[in-house]
């Protein structure tokens, strides 16, 4: 495979981290891995841990990081919730500027957009009028109104101004610009798919942005449903957060409690929806089988999960869903919602993905219970989605997710080697 040089725009790229951070760092190195040579420019702020990563681990000789930033005047914009959107629009002009410098030097064969992976965010690299690769991109995710049921008066609120965002964003010039740029758009799901305008879906398709190590794993039997009497010991890790679907998914244990099925839920996590969650808990009399953890450190979680038959993650739009992958390469099942990124990771192999289409909040419960009493009740069943959650993470490692762009066949590559074989201007797609 011909190596080419591309460039990466990399707001959020730090390694030891997860979400945004995590992805800019990850593929930055693994593209790297194929031996292209890469040139990543990412926030100031990112250099001390990515030095300390560098120290640690040590840095392929083709991968070059470039540290812009906006004036320090300026920084305070992004210390509020809503000031961080309009320093991250402001970053992304000057790192523009920045790219178009350091192109008139090194030029690259292509451009890479990787962070913030978000469809109603800009990015200015298709200026460069090289092949331009956008995603993948998500955020365009939507819970249906008839699943809010249960929602919070402010997450009701929220969630209705989310929408009104993503509607309005469609009318953006700049995300207009961008897409028409790009050479080749990724989407995280299938929802981010069809919320781009139909103009652009040609050059679009959908794949996760998020990968794993391959690691081997040893399934312990303690503690794993084994027999059909046995307890059910269900997991939940995340943020607690109005759209996390817990409201839904505690309903659901307590409806299998009342049909007699012996349950269990550990909580892992904390956030604004901690008291409104307990407070559901004491509603519905079973905080008896409930167990909350506020924080564990990543190794003790990843030996945690051995220890529990099933993730119950029903959220209502994840873009991508770490969680359920991290779970799954420990070998644990998982139960989601047919929204967002969970359900492009989970199959009836390795979980289950529960309807919600045309359904309202309480069927959903139904549906979320009737799945989780299914494994209950089959240790056979329990123990072949262990070993199917093993065999579907495996096609989640972090070089074959790069490789479906910066690989030989992948569409990013294919499009920087059409471009270098011209000696005429490239046009996009």
């Amino acid at each position: 495979m011909q190596a080419i040089k591309i460039l990466m725009s990399a707001y959020a790229c730090e390694p030891g981290k997860g979400s945004e951070p995590g992805v800019g760092w990850r593929w930055a190195i693994e593209t790297a891995a194929l031996n292209h040579e890469v040139w990543v420019i990412t926030r100031a702020n990112n250099r001390a841990g990515i030095m300390a990563g560098v120290a640690q681990h040590g840095k392929p000789k083709n991968l070059h990081f470039i540290y812009y930033d906006l004036p320090a005047w300026a920084r305070w914009w992004k210390r509020g919730r809503q000031g961080v959107h309009l320093y991250y629009l402001l970053w992304q002009l000057g790192a523009y500027r920045c790219a178009r410098k350091l192109h008139i030097v090194e030029k690259f064969d292509a451009v890479h957009h990787i962070t913030f992976g978000v469809t109603r965010h800009p990015s200015f690299m298709g200026r460069l009028g090289i092949p331009f690769v956008v995603g993948p991109l998500g955020g365009a995710e939507r819970a249906p109104i008839v699943l809010r049921k249960y929602y919070s008066l402010s997450g009701k609120v929220k969630d209705l101004l989310r929408d009104g965002v993503n509607a309005m964003s469609k009318l953006d010039p700049w995300l207009h610009q961008m897409y028409t740029q790009a050479s080749v758009i990724l989407l995280k799901t299938p929802q981010s798919l069809t919320w781009i305008p139909a103009k652009y879906q040609h050059k679009a398709s959908c794949m996760l942005e998020i990968g794993i190590d391959q690691r081997n794993v040893v399934i312990k039997e303690i503690g794993v449903l084994t027999k059909r009497q046995q307890t059910l010991n269900v997991l939940y890790v995340g943020r607690f957060i109005y759209w996390k679907g817990m409201d839904l998914g505690l309903r659901a244990v307590a409806k299998m409690r009342a049909n007699g099925i012996t349950v269990r839920i550990t909580m892992i996590g904390r956030g604004p929806a901690h008291a409104d969650w307990r407070s559901l808990v004491a509603q519905l009399k079973i905080g008896y089988c409930v167990n909350w953890i506020p924080w564990m450190k990543q190794q003790d979680l990843l030996d945690a999960y051995q220890t529990f038959d099933l993730l119950l993650f029903p959220s209502m739009h994840d873009s991508s869903g770490n969680v359920a992958l991290e779970a799954m390469a420990s070998g644990l099942p998982v139960v989601c919602l047919d929204i967002g990124g969970p359900a492009q990771i989970v199959n009836n192999h390795c979980g289950r993905v529960v309807n919600v289409k045309g359904l309202n909040a309480d069927q959903v419960i139904d549906g979320l219970a009737t799945s989780l009493t299914e494994i209950a009740k089959s240790p056979d069943l329990a123990k072949q989605l262990r070993t199917g959650a093993l065999a579907r993470a495996s096609t989640f490692s972090w070089q074959s997710v790069v490789g479906q762009v910066w690989g030989q066949h992948g569409d990013g590559y294919q499009a920087a080697i059409k471009y270098t074989a011209k000696d005429s201007d490239y046009v996009s797609a």
